[in-house]
Order: C-alpha cells, then structure tokens, then sequence
C-alpha cells in the first residue's frame, strides 16, 4: 500500500511556523488513516480569484487550481490569508472548502483572526481556530458530513463563535466512520 500523506501549501502571507505546528495536529488526528503530513511549495493566488467588487476571493476557483495541480492519492490542505466566499453554495463568506471524499482542502485564516472583528491579535486564539477548521475540512476529504453534534469538530460553523464552542476533535460517532474508512484503506 502506498502511504498517504496531507501537503500544506501556504497561498499568501502564511507563515511556515504555522504550518509546521498545523501539520503535526493534523498527523495526530487522522492516524491511521495518513503516514504523515508535509510542507508542500507555496502557490501563488490564481489569476482571476480575487472578486474586486466584494473584496473576497473566489473559493471554487482556488479548490480547481489547487485540484488541477495536485498528483497522486495524497491529501492537499491549503492554507491562505485571505477572505473567502463560494457562489456555488451562495455562501457570503466561509472559512473553509473541501471536496467531499475528494483529495484537497482550503482554510483561510483571515475570519478566524480576532484582529477581523477588531479585537487584539491572540496568536493562540487564532492558532486553535485554525486547526478546528482544518481538521473539518479534512474531515470532508475522508467522506465526514457535518455532524449535529455541536461539540464535534465536524459540526457546521455559521460564525467564528460557532467555530470558538466546538472541539478540535472528532466526536464517537465521527471517530467510528473514520476508523472504517481506515480499516477499509488498509484491506485494499
């Protein structure tokens, strides 16, 4: 069987610090499923993402760029700086995108940052929001839905207060389907 990794990929003016820490929860998380995780190139923003009229970017033209430029069965998080809205799901904003058992992820930290609603900049605040949403995207890439549980890291973050009253872990339910989705990778 051949190991599957997470690459990050930084688009825009994410620090590689972040991303190292970001890799090692994420490794924590979804053993077994992965082998590991890795710091991939950064990607420069694709041309025609950014929506001058409502200064946000484009999520589904990023997730296409992204797709488009990642090989083999390894998982893809990308990680960005930006403000991001999708119109495919008519979403005014989101934190994040992932293909539904698919192969590449998105956050963008922009939302998640106390400094966007004008409070002070809490590096760790921002650092645990990150991670919830990480973890939830790619979650989504492992085939996890959003889950009712509002203590889940798979449970659906409408605000960033939402994203602050969950968990950075997997509820019992959602721990049980991943660990099938381990044991059926493992039997391949």
């Amino acid at each position: 069987m051949v190991p599957m990794i997470v690459e990050l990929i930084a688009v825009g003016d994410v620090k590689r610090e972040i991303l190292d820490k970001l890799r090692q929860k994420i490794e924590w998380t979804f053993v077994p499923l992965i082998d590991g995780g890795a710091v991939g190139q950064p990607m420069e923003m694709p041309a025609g993402a950014l929506n001058q009229d409502r200064k946000q970017y484009n999520a589904d033209i990023i997730l296409a760029k992204v797709l488009e430029r990642t090989t083999g069965d390894n998982k893809v998080l990308t990680v960005l700086d930006v403000d991001l809205y999708t119109p495919v799901q008519n979403l005014n904003f989101i934190f994040g995108q992932a293909q539904l058992r698919g192969r590449v992820a998105m956050v963008s930290m922009r939302r998640l940052d106390p400094r966007f609603y004008n409070k002070g900049g809490d590096g760790e605040l921002l650092f645990n929001r990150l991670v919830k949403e990480a973890i939830h995207e790619l979650g989504h890439t492992f085939g996890l839905i959003h889950c009712p549980n509002a203590g889940c890291v798979m449970s659906f973050s409408n605000s960033v207060s939402d994203v602050d009253e969950k968990t950075a872990t997997l509820c019992k339910l959602c721990r049980t389907k991943i660990q099938t989705t381990a044991t059926i990778r493992i039997v391949r």
